[in-house]
């Protein structure tokens, strides 16, 4: 099994126990709840009504605040979850819209559907597939959205070129992910209990956006940036790392929101 297998296959088992019992690494603790870490990440309280059940706290911001959705769209999101910015997409959109969420996790895809049939949303779609080879027609999606999944693939490169290929001319891919601007300690970089948590998998800001060109992209911009250590606070657990450890270095781990044009 190669490097980059073996990390999605640790991802998956990661994202697959959090769906199976419906609960946020933050879930329940002292630090911060699934509630909390939505209201840091840039969601209101009226966007949030009533979708409890697909908020997992496992955002890094609020990529349909800067989506600009329209009545009619056709919206893909990259690593849906339990479906939350699905959800929230398909008020935006309306009964002539339509949203496609793609989660390489059996076990959020099932949770998705089920909070689908729950919430009675009808204009959506959970598909399993992995987002460096997305399961969808080239030219087909007016937006894109992802919130904090892209650093946690392996070739972020490929997810542009496949982003770039499916959007329609004109779309408009908007991001909420996770950056680096500078360099963390070796252990924190070789962790997985790190990469599933956001960080390791994390690339340099100014390669981000070179990526983002080199597939096609244009007009990037960064919408929002903020410390990522603000929404987390002192509720990092990270194998073989303190709290302390991270707060020297969490101004290094940015989340970023940013949208960019086909």
């Amino acid at each position: 099994m190669d490097t980059n297998t073996k990390i999605k296959k640790i991802v998956q088992q990661n994202y697959g126990t959090i769906a199976l019992s419906k609960t946020s690494c933050c879930s329940g603790g002292s630090c911060c709840t699934p509630a909390d870490i939505a209201a840091k990440a840039g969601y209101s309280s009226d966007e949030l009504a009533n979708l409890e059940i697909a908020n997992l706290g496992l955002g890094c911001g609020n990529p349909n605040a800067i989506a600009s959705l329209k009545q009619g769209e056709i919206v893909l999101d990259l690593g849906s979850g339990a479906g939350i910015d699905c959800f929230l997409a398909a008020r935006k959109v309306g009964s002539g819209g339509k949203v496609i969420g793609v989660d390489m996790t059996p076990e959020m895809i099932a949770l998705a559907k089920e909070n689908a049939e729950k919430l009675h949303i009808t204009n959506v779609e959970f598909i399993l597939g992995d987002i460096e080879h997305l399961p969808v027609d080239d030219n087909s999606i007016d937006v894109i959205l992802s919130n904090c999944v892209i650093n946690l693939a392996p070739d972020k490169g490929k997810v542009f070129k496949e982003a770039f290929r499916v959007l329609k001319k004109g779309g408009r891919l908007a991001v909420s992910d996770i950056v680096l601007e500078g360099t963390l300690l070796s252990g924190f970089m070789e962790s997985m209990d790190a990469y599933v948590s956001c960080i390791a998998g994390a690339i340099q800001k100014d390669e981000y956006i070179r990526l983002l060109y080199s597939a096609g992209f244009t007009n990037v911009e960064i919408v929002k940036e903020y410390s990522y250590g603000n929404i987390f606070d002192n509720g990092m657990n990270i194998e073989g790392a303190s709290f302390k450890d991270f707060e020297q270095y969490k101004d290094v781990v940015k989340s970023v929101s940013l949208v960019a044009w086909k």
